[in-house]
């Protein structure tokens, strides 16, 4: 028997490998069962009773099961406060809070929408040309927004990386090996938080095996 947490999910999930990340930065260690998302193993009856919506991640941890990339990242960070990835300043916080908001609500779909169209196109519903238009649009506004937001700061909250980035991160990650790279990194500010983002050592560590 082991007294790690236990997180369910496959590397190759941005939300996963978010949550790797900051238990990574955490030093926690964990025992992963792999639930892939492209094979469909998250609608089956096993992960259903894990999460009712079919989802990863889930994480067992101290006798509860936690749902939704933020709400773990957030218990972890209350458990394991140091290295911070929270600001210290309302501020800051207010940042990373938005920044992850809109990375949800926004990012997600769009930034896969261009990386799905490549590299899962099965995923997304197939490729679509107009559907890919649509969401470098939506890309493009959304990371304009969080490049504002950022200003002269080094990362999407401030001077340090927060949970914002490491959001962010693995989705970019993706869209980093498609023909489209560059028009979405060409937002202004987006190039240099990415060359930051990729050289950071947790998210190297986190890399998915794509082989």
């Amino acid at each position: 028997m082991t007294d790690n947490p236990t997180l369910y999910g496959f590397d190759g999930s941005t939300y996963v490998r978010t949550v790797r990340m900051v238990l990574a930065d955490k030093g926690i260690e964990y025992d992963q069962v792999p639930v892939n998302v492209l094979e469909g193993e998250p609608r089956q009856p096993e992960h259903l009773a894990r999460h009712p919506f079919g989802k990863v991640p889930v994480l067992d941890i101290d006798g509860l099961r936690i749902r939704e990339t933020d709400a773990i990242c957030r218990y972890l960070e209350d458990i394991a406060p140091e290295p911070a990835l929270i600001p210290n300043d309302a501020k800051g916080r207010a940042h990373m809070n938005e920044a992850i908001g809109l990375i949800d609500s926004y990012g997600y779909g769009a930034l896969v929408g261009v990386a799905g169209y490549h590299l899962f196109p099965d995923f997304i519903g197939g490729q679509n040309e107009e559907a890919r238009k649509a969401a470098l649009a939506a890309s493009e506004k959304l990371l304009k927004l969080l490049m504002e937001n950022k200003g002269e700061a080094k990362w999407l909250a401030g001077d340090a990386p927060t949970l914002a980035d490491y959001f962010l991160g693995p989705i970019m990650f993706y869209v980093s090996l498609t023909p489209d790279a560059g028009e979405v990194m060409s937002v202004p500010g987006i190039a240099e938080w990415w060359e930051a983002m990729h050289a950071h050592d947790t998210f190297a560590k986190t890399a998915p095996d794509l082989g």
